[in-house]
Formats: structure tokens, sequence, C-alpha cells
């Protein structure tokens, strides 16, 4: 300042220009205002700002400009900004004449009751999450017209204008039947509205400031007085006798014109209306900072933005002020466009990845220097967090005040995943996800559990969803010996079935609150939370462990809290809609923890922005429909209907976002970061931006860009292109194992497995590698064929010689009870029973049409010997059904997906059948001798629009040459493959790849090689 803040009579009000550190320059005025006076004089002040964080800050910069000597603050308060529902200053006993203000959480489910109790005039009812939303967006009606103070709410018959359309008088009624139980309901619990009551209470304290101001200095700092009520309130302070308000970035320099037209959408919008409705002059605000060296390029720079930002209607004469600027700059030797654009640069990313590998990357280099800060100012919390995650890639943890969701933390995925547990206890990927949390102890310590855990997820969770305890049972029962000690394998299966008994009794015990039907959510999160307490609960009765600790335990045992003791407004619920809700609430809640964050580096949102100052400044976000957000849409009234209540317009939000990015975008080194693509789609680049850059162009220059960042960040994760011998990728696979180790029986599958894929083979018959079924296997293509072969055999059995009355009713019966038996979902049977009824007709003509003369032989094992240059080697098959027919026999395999085609048998790619038929013409069936092969069939079953398909690949005369050809062919692959230097080469058909994915595909690492080029056949493997 050029002289004491106080030395001038009030109303005193000031500004800090926005290319000026807000806090700091405030903190500098007031140390060297008020320390001379003694350290009582800067101890009597109050200081006020917007928010709890720009408090901090001030606390901060206080210690800064008194150059590290102990000092005693100001008492600094926040003055609680309504619109972010921070809670204001309450000095005295001003808050003991106003009733209590019920608790948020109470509030919300208050007005969830009210909500759904008057649904019906909206023509609906609603379940807890619907009921949920509609009350939060009744909340944000109150609260704008709490805020707003905008009158009698009886008067909403006035709002509506008659020609506006039927759904907002419906909106008018509901909202009319709400607002008046509303206060009925506060009054009959004692209590006053959040918003309401911080409305008083500053009332209040503008009532008592104007009739009795402190002795000591009174600061208002950083607030725009965006509400009327906190409006009337920097009113008093800045005439109190010692008062004084300090505006963020008032535009001083905006021609008198221009600032006419200002309106709600303009940065200077808010202030505008503030010293309007103080009866202050624009130029009477005087400047709080002094003159500093070096201030000129800030200067300039604040000048620009400000330019750029002028209101659309005044930009007609924009030339003219790009004139005016250079002559001011060449008074003073500059470019005044130059000088106000160094240190401002642009970077344009091409999707929301690059840019915050852009982002942290410039935030690093930052940190690069010692003592110098940064800051991250970005409205949109997942880029923020996309961000934070690649500065963790440097073991660099920002101050982030968005926080993260609760349901994030691993306290609030606990209570997420016992909540859908209730729902579908036997789902064993939410049982191993119980099991596995880090926060599950269930009495063990954690390598005990971890064992038990593990044997019951192989032996009893893996494969086809259980349909009840016993299959799990079942399956543990004799599972195979791996290790060779049956007592040990006995013992462990025992301690995994203790732990799924324990783990079954705990979610039954959850799921009782629903035993009469639907639960409140009051009893529902009591279950909830004594489940929870019992999974966490350690060796020692009580030692929870780490689960209601730290930000995040705090946050999750508020919300339990808050769901048992104040959630009687909310509807009953059902387990499902229980889960619904737990993780809606789990979504909407933020934890937020400074600890172990880097002490210069901060991501702050917009409205932190404002007063925090770092030596970077990077600005991210800045798309249209994210930095500015659009216009919010009120869900109960419309355009006409909120001026008609004297609420502001929706664009009031744009406005005040303007102007947040005003101030960021003028300080001294910033960077402005936008994406070309957001969510896969192309995205347009904010309107701030469109203006800074048009201004430039006029002048003739443009904004700096930072290459250097766009290449490094996608030079990052790029491959290197000519990467040195140790670094680049590993070839195909072509393994080459002893001739001791190779196998010298295959069943004809395997073969036909060996011809595609040969490390296939490698893998399964050679290193003994078995594939796991997932927890849940679904039943698919594979499932459904063992179920098809299921029925057919059972089917031949029961009925080997005349087919019943009943045929197809019967047939379709097995199918289904062997869908069952393979663990096909409940949900999907009436599916599975229609398919079945759909084909039973098509299979009962089928065997009416192939049994006659025919003797059939379902399931028989078969296998072949011939002597090669090791030994022998043995070919075995199991033909699902061979049909003998005296000279000949039929032979037939059943598949319920697409079956090879007469070419791929005839090439050798598919030799299931024609090997098959080798054994049969060697005799090695037992009990038929050699046996000449008929015909080769595929029987294709599907139950769909064509229920099957009998598709004969070779007949009588054909099929035996077939079948010697592929022996033949068997032979002389077993002959290449007894060289050592033959290799087990992966996918030596690589046409086949798309159709016929492999068990071994992942360990072959088949993409890695063959996107890379090296896919083409190898004659060597075959």
């Amino acid at each position: 300042m050029n002289e004491p803040f106080l030395a001038a009579p009030p109303p005193r009000w000031f500004t800090i220009p926005a290319h000026r550190p807000f806090v700091t320059d405030l903190a500098k005025g007031l140390y060297d205002a008020l320390a001379p006076g003694g350290p009582e004089a800067l101890s009597d002040a109050i200081v006020l700002t917007p928010t709890r964080r720009a408090a901090r800050a001030l606390s901060e910069a206080f210690v800064e400009v008194a150059g590290g000597r102990p000092v005693l603050l100001p008492q600094i308060r926040a003055l609680g900004d309504l619109d972010e529902g921070e809670p204001p200053f309450e000095p005295g006993d001003l808050a003991l004449d106003l009733p209590p203000a019920i608790s948020p959480w109470r509030r919300r489910f208050e007005l969830a009751r009210l909500a759904a109790d008057h649904a019906p005039a909206l023509g609906r009812s609603l379940d807890a999450v619907q009921a949920l939303e509609l009350a939060d967006a009744l909340a944000a009606f109150l609260d704008s017209v709490q805020i707003e103070e905008a009158g009698d709410l009886d008067r909403l018959d006035g709002w509506v204008e008659s020609e506006l359309a039927r759904h907002w008088k419906i909106s008018a009624d509901f909202l009319r039947l709400a607002t008046q139980a509303w206060p009925e309901r506060l009054e009959e619990l004692g209590l006053i509205d959040l918003t309401a009551r911080r409305v008083a209470l500053l009332r209040l304290l503008a009532e008592r400031w104007r009739d009795t101001p402190p002795e000591g200095v009174l600061v208002a700092a950083g607030s725009t007085g965006t509400a009327p009520a906190t409006a009337d309130l920097l009113r008093v302070i800045a005439a109190a006798p010692k008062g004084c308000v300090v505006l963020p970035g008032l535009d001083q320099d905006l021609a008198d014109k221009a600032w006419d037209k200002v309106d709600e959408q303009h940065p200077q919008g808010a202030m505008k209306r503030l010293l309007a409705r103080a009866g202050i002059d624009r130029r009477a605000v005087r400047s709080f900072s002094a003159p500093a060296p070096g201030d000129a390029r800030g200067r300039w720079r604040r000048r620009i933005v400000n330019e750029a930002l002028r209101p659309a209607e005044a930009t007609a004469d924009w030339l003219d002020q790009i004139r005016q600027l250079k002559s001011e700059g060449a008074a003073a030797g500059v470019d005044p466009i130059v000088a106000g654009l160094d240190g401002l640069c642009l970077v344009r990313a091409r999707a929301e990845e690059e840019a915050a590998a852009v982002a942290a990357l410039a935030l690093r280099e930052a940190l690069e220097t010692p003592g110098r800060t940064a800051a991250l100012i970005c409205p949109d919390q997942d880029l923020a967090r996309r961000i934070s995650a690649r500065l963790a890639r440097w073991g660099v943890t920002a101050d982030s005040s968005a926080g993260s969701p609760l349901a994030g933390q691993p306290v609030g995925a606990l209570l997420g995943l016992m909540t859908r547990a209730v729902v579908d206890p036997l789902d064993p990927v939410l049982m191993l996800a119980l099991l596995k949390h880090p926060l599950t102890r269930l009495g063990l310590e954690p390598e005990a559990l971890a064992a038990r855990v593990l044997v019951l997820e192989r032996y009893g969770l893996r494969g086809t969803r259980p349909r009840n305890l016993a299959v799990i049972a079942r399956r543990m029962a004799s599972p195979v010996d791996s290790d060779g000690v049956p007592g040990r394998r006995r013992k462990a299966l025992d301690d995994a079935d203790r732990l799924l008994a324990r783990l079954q009794r705990i979610l039954a015990q959850a799921g009782e609150a629903y035993t009469g039907g639907d639960a409140t959510p009051g009893e529902a999160a009591r279950a909830l939370v004594q489940a929870v307490e019992a999974l966490a609960e350690g060796p020692e009765d009580g030692d929870l462990g780490a689960l209601w600790s730290g930000p995040a335990g705090e946050a999750a045992a508020s919300l339990m809290a808050a769901l048992i003791d104040e959630s009687d407004g909310l509807p009953e619920t059902t387990p499902t809609q229980f889960a619904e809700l737990v993780e809606t609430l789990l979504d909407g809640e933020t934890v937020r923890g400074g600890a172990g964050a880097h002490p210069r580096l901060k991501i702050l949102g917009t409205l932190e922005a404002r007063m925090v100052r770092a030596d970077l400044l990077v600005l991210a976000g800045l798309e249209e429909g994210v930095w500015p957000a659009p216009a919010p849409t009120d869900p109960f009234l419309s355009r006409p209907m909120r001026a008609a209540a004297g609420l502001p317009p929706p664009e009031r939000r744009i406005g005040l976002s303007a102007h947040d990015f005003a101030q960021a975008a003028s300080a001294g080194e910033v960077l402005l970061l936008t994406c070309e693509r957001r969510g896969g789609a192309p995205a347009v680049a904010s309107r701030w931006l469109w203006r800074l850059q048009t201004l430039a162009r006029g002048a003739g220059v443009a904004i700096p860009g930072r290459e250097d960042l766009l290449a490094w960040a996608r030079a990052l994760d790029a491959p290197i292109a000519s990467p040195p011998q140790h670094l680049r990728a590993a070839p195909r696979p072509r393994p080459t194992p002893p001739l001791s180790a190779r196998p010298v029986e295959l069943p004809v599958t395997g073969v036909e497995r060996w011809v595609r894929d040969p490390y296939a083979v490698y893998a399964g018959r050679i290193l003994k590698f078995r594939t796991l079924e997932r927890p849940g296997e679904p039943v698919d293509a594979r499932i459904r064929g063992t179920a098809i072969h299921a029925a057919f055999e059972a089917f031949a059995e029961a009925h080997p010689d005349v087919l019943p009355a009943e045929a197809e009713s019967l047939f379709a019966g097995l199918l289904v009870e062997a869908l069952v038996e393979a663990g096909a979902p409940e949900g999907r049977l009436p599916r599975e029973a229609a398919l079945a009824a759909n084909v039973a007709p098509w299979v009962i003509e089928f065997e009416r049409r192939r049994r006659p003369g025919a003797k059939l032989l379902i399931e028989q094992q078969g296998r072949h010997s011939f002597k090669t240059g090791r030994g022998e080697f043995t070919v075995t098959a199991k033909a699902d059904r061979i049909e003998h027919r005296g000279h000949c026999a039929d032979i037939l395999d059943f598949k319920t997906g697409a079956p090879p085609s007469k070419k791929q048998m005839e090439s050798g790619l598919s030799p299931q059948l024609t090997l098959t038929a080798a054994i049969l013409h060697f005799g090695g069936f037992q009990g038929m001798g050699e046996t000449l092969p008929g015909e080769l069939v595929y029987v294709a079953v599907s139950g769909g629009r064509t229920p099957g398909r009998e598709e004969i690949r070779a007949r009588l005369d054909e099929s035996l040459n077939l079948a010697l050809a592929a022996y033949e062919g068997l032979r002389k692959r077993v002959e290449r493959f007894e060289d050592e230097a033959t290799p087990y080469v992966s996918w030596a058909a690589p046409q086949f790849i798309d159709s016929h994915g492999g068990d071994f595909d992942h360990l072959a690492r088949l993409w890695e090689w063959h996107v890379i080029g090296e896919g083409e056949a190898e004659g060597g493997g075959e």
C-alpha cells in the first residue's frame, strides 16, 4: 500500500490486482501496518476469509512475511462460502438465540422421506436411491432460496406462468407440498435448516458490528459477496471505524462502456453486483498492494486477460484497445502484448491421458528447483486424480483439496462388497473379494488366512458358480492330491471349510435384517456394520485393525452412524436397493487427507485458487463443458420461474468460474492445458482460450507453447525405436525339450491341437501345466457342450432300442438336468429350458432316422499304437457315439458350436474324426475288431432358430482313405518331433488364431510377437 490502509475515512474498499499473490500481499500489508504497534495490534485484528483453506494459506503467508520470526497471528476466521457449504464465523453468543442446525446427513435423509411422501404429486413412487436423488435436488432448491432470501415460498403459484409446459405446473405443485411440510418437520425436531441458520448468523453478525463495531482492525478479504447476506456484511465491515474489504482482482482498467456491459457470465459480474449493492463506485476502490519491482510484466498480463474476457458486446473496439495498449507500452519501452504473454504458455494434448502426463511433467519440472512451488488448478476431479497418479510414479504426493471418493478407499470397497454379498452370498467372486480384502482378518493371522483362502479358492470356488453350499462341499471332498501328503491336505481342506462356514454365517447374519421382507436402512446399516466388523476382527477380541481409522475410516464410520441413527426418513429397502443406496452414498463422500504430501505442491479447486498462488500454476481442464461447466439445470424451476422467484440465473456460476480463471491466468508463470478429445469424442477448447488467442492474433503474436513437454509426455511410455539387444522383445518361443520329455501318447483332440498349436502340447503335456477355471466360470459353449454330451449319453443308455412316447420331454428334461449339474445359474434356466424344448423334437427325429439297423456304442474308448524310431507312439480316442452297422460303423461327434469344415478335415487341420476312424479300422475299439469306417458325422446342436444340423463330412466310400491319410500324417509328425531340433512353436497355423484361441497363448506371448510382425506360418514348426 502507498499509505496506511486505515488512513482514509470509511467506507474502505480495496482490491489486490489479479497478477499479485493475494494472501502474500494481504499478509504483508497487515503486518507492515500493524506490527510496529506491538504484537497485540496484530493479534487483536480480525481477518475474515472465504474458506478455511484460504485461512490456512493466510496463516502461512504471515509466517513468510515475518521472515521466520515469531509472530502473533490475527484472528483469522472463515467467513463461510454459502455456495460451497462452509460454516460461517460464529463470534460470541450470536448463535444462542438460534435453534441448532440439522446435521447434513439428517437433513438429507429427512428430505428423502419428504420427497418419497410427496412423490405421488409427480405421478411416481420412489425407492431409497431415487428418493435420495430427489432430496438432493430439493435441498439445492431450498439452499438457493434461503441464500438469495427469495421471499415467501407460499407464492409458488405466481412463479408459474400460464404459457409454460404442464410439467412445470406439476413441479410447482410438488414444491408447494414439500416446502410446506419441511418447515413443519424442522419445527417438530426443534432444529433449523443449515443454510437458513448461516444466513441468520450473517445477518446477526452484520447487525452487531453495525451497532457495536469491534475495537480492533476488521478485514474481510477474498470474498465477492455473491450471497445478499454476505454482501451486506461486507458493507458493514467496510464502514466500520477500523474496517476494510479487500476484493480479489477487481478490474479497474476496464473501460466504462465495457463495465456497463458486464453481466452474470463476466468475471467481474459478482463484484459489480457487490459494489452496486454497497453503493460504491468502482473508481473509489483503491489498490491494497504497493508497487513492486518487476511488477510490469504482471500488470500487462492482467490487462491482456481482462481485455480478452471483456463482455462480448464490448469487443467491437478490440483493435482500438490493442493500439491503446501498444501506445501505453511504447511509453515504457515494451510491447505490452509480448510482455503480457511472457510466462504464459498453451499446450494442446490429444486426450486426457496425455494431458495428465503433460501436467505431471510440468509440476515435476518445477519441483526440481529448490524452493520453487507449483500448483494445479483443475475443476475436473477425474483429470486431477489422473495427474496425481502420474505424480505418484515419481513418489510425489500432492496436497489435493478434491480428495478422493470414499468408494475407492479400502473401507468403502469393503462396505460395498459386503452389501453385494448379502444380495448374492454364493457368488464366488464376491466371496473371494471379501476374503482377500486387506482389512479382512476373521480372527486369524494374515499368513493363516491367506493359506486357507488359497485352498478354498482352488478346490471350492473355481469353476462354475455353485448352486448351494453342498456343491462346494462336494468339490472339496476329493480334490487332486498335489503334494502327496493326504493328512496335511485333509487338514488344509478342513480349515478352508471352517473359513467358508464362518463367512457364510456372517453373511447370513447380515441378511437377518430382511427376515420379515424389506428392512429400514437403519436396520440394514446396523447389520452391515456388524458384518464388516466380524470380517475385520483380529485374533484378539475387539481388535478391528484399521477398519475405522484414518480419514477414510472416520468418513465411513460417520456415514454408517448417520444411516443407523438418522435415516428414519428413508423408505424401506430390499437387499439390492440397500446395496445401491450404500454405493451411491459411498460415491458421494469425499476423503481428504494431506498426510505425506509434498510441501511445495498443491492441487486446488477453482475457489481456493482465488487466494493461493504458486511459482507455477497449471490450469487444466480448459474445455467447454469442463471449465466453464455448463449452466446447471434446475429440475424444479424453469428460467422464467427462477426470475419470478428472485433467484439468480444459472449463468451466474459461469461468471464466478470466469473470475477464478482470470485470477489464475494473471499469475507470473502459467501453463494453460486443454485436450483435443475427451472421452473419445472431439472437445472444444474453453471460450476463454479462444478469446485469449483471438486477442493475441489481433496483435500479430501467438501464445507460446511447450512442445518439449508434449514430446516428453509422448516419449514417456513410447516403445524404444531401436532398443539395445538386452531391451528388445523376446522372439517367438521355440522350445526344444529333450526327446525323453516328449509325449509318446496323445488323444485325437490333442493331435488336432498339436497340428494347430504345438506350443499348447508342450505346455500341457511336457510342462504339465493345467488351466485353472475362473471363479464363477460362466456357462459358456464348453460347458453347454458337456451338458449336450451328457444328455445324449443318458438318453441312449436309458432307451437303447425303442424310443418312448414322451421321448421329447424326456430328452429336454435330461438336457436341463445336465445343465443344472454343470452349474447353469438359476436365472438362465428358463432360457435353457426353452432351448431344450426347441431342440428336443429335432433330436428325437434324428434318433428315429439313424437308429434303425445300428447298434449304439456311447462314449467308447479306443487306442492304437505304432512303432517309431524311439519306440512306440499311442493315439487314443473317445468317440461320442459309434453306430455299428455290421459291415461298417459310423462315427458321430456332437458339437454346440460350428464344426470343422470338410476342407479342414481333408487338409489334416482337424483330424479328430479321421484319426478316430483309423483307430476303428485297426481294431482299436474293444469288442469291435477291425471295422470299416462308415460315415464321419458332426452333429451340431444349438436349440436356436435352427435347432440342430447333421453334417456328414465323409461317407463310406471315402472315409477309409481319409482315415489312412490322417494316420500317415500322424506318423510323419511323430517322426519329425523325434528330432530334438524340431521346436514346439506357438500357432503353426496362425490363420486360426481368432477362431481357436488357446489356453496357453499368454505363456507363448502370442499377441506380442504376432502383432510386431512375426506371425507368419513357420514350416520349421511342422
